[in-house]
């Protein structure tokens, strides 16, 4: 009964947060604010994309930007080709879905036989000839320069499109969620901690393995279409290893496993990016921010160890277990105390 009723309180508490932040663009005015905003939930949807791989297959992949740099390309390329409307952007989506899909179903046919390591340099290797093509391609792509395009006016309005980005992220960790409360989601967490003994009960692994994949790619496309549509510019760096690293770093600190980890850790790194950049103007010191930014990043990782959400959820298992524990323990009575 009480893990039902902090269910329902966490819940709670998520939809309250959900209705403050749809609120806060009718409260406060700020546009810096409300861009940054939306940049925290299309990252912590790109985030929770790959958290679905580290956190719940026990996947390294350091090649996922290419799906995130394929929603971004592709979204591009359709409003610059065809206009500026709604059923481009609609075009694009479709485009995208599918495309990704494909490619994350045959990259994970090709390399998820691999382990550790060496899958992980292999997916690295493959997004590589992404931005390599990206780079050639410059009839389409521009090259490195890219090309800027317009989006149509609903998502040209910031109050929208913040609203729009909200919407996509909690819907996509509403649907993840129930992707790992599964029964495929906790086969996939089985192996994670014991892929031969998870193979050994007679499931095809790879199957799931490749379906985490597919699921992957295709969220973290629909985040880089919302992503190039922030920026109404595209170029090959929506396809860089360092995109990949910002959704590890992302991963890691908010809480590998959690989702909702990925949010809170979006939400740090933007805010702490922001703030020491804003410090600049205090002292000289704060201009190599990016030295301070790696010291919390430290610091996030010796206090949580399991990332925030994550140390916090364990905190909290321990203290409701110890409390259990004194309330199965029976008092001593009278006499017992007597003798």
């Amino acid at each position: 009964m009480s893990r039902l009723k902090q269910l329902s309180r966490f819940k709670l508490t998520l939809a309250v947060l959900t209705i403050g932040l749809f609120l806060f663009p009718f409260i406060n005015d700020s546009r810096t604010m409300l861009i940054m905003l939306t940049q925290i939930f299309i990252f912590a949807a790109f985030a929770m994309s790959y958290d679905i791989l580290l956190g719940y297959s026990g996947i390294v992949s350091f090649g996922h930007a290419m799906f995130f740099g394929i929603g971004a390309y592709t979204v591009g390329i359709c409003l610059k080709a065809f206009g500026a409307t709604i059923p481009v952007v609609l075009l694009a989506v479709l485009i995208t879905v599918i495309f990704t899909a494909v490619v994350s179903y045959l990259v994970g046919l090709l390399t998820l036989r691999l382990k550790g390591h060496f899958f992980a340099m292999l997916t690295l290797a493959v997004s590589s000839l992404f931005v390599v093509v990206a780079e050639k391609w410059r009839s389409v792509t521009m090259g490195n320069d890219g090309f800027t395009f317009t989006i149509p006016d609903l998502f040209r309005d910031r109050v929208s499109f913040y609203i729009i980005c909200l919407v996509f992220m909690v819907l996509i960790y509403l649907l993840l969620r129930r992707f790992t409360e599964s029964p495929m989601g906790r086969v996939l967490q089985a192996i994670r901690e014991n892929e031969p003994r998870v193979e050994s009960l007679g499931y095809r692994v790879m199957h799931y393995k490749i379906t985490a994949n597919v699921v992957a790619g295709v969220v973290a496309g629909l985040a880089g279409i919302l992503y190039g549509m922030s920026l109404r510019f595209v170029n090959t760096a929506v396809l860089s290893v360092e995109l990949t690293l910002d959704a590890l770093l992302i991963t890691i600190i908010g809480g590998v496993g959690t989702l909702f980890g990925s949010i809170v850790g979006a939400a740090l790194i933007e805010f702490a990016k922001h703030g020491l950049m804003d410090l600049a103007k205090v002292h000289w010191i704060f201009e190599r921010w990016i030295i301070l930014f790696g010291t919390v990043f430290i610091l996030v990782v010796m206090f949580f160890p399991k990332g925030i959400v994550g140390t916090i959820q364990h905190w909290w298992a321990k203290y409701q277990y110890k409390k259990g524990l004194r309330k199965s323990i029976p008092k001593q009575s009278g006499i017992d105390k007597d003798i």
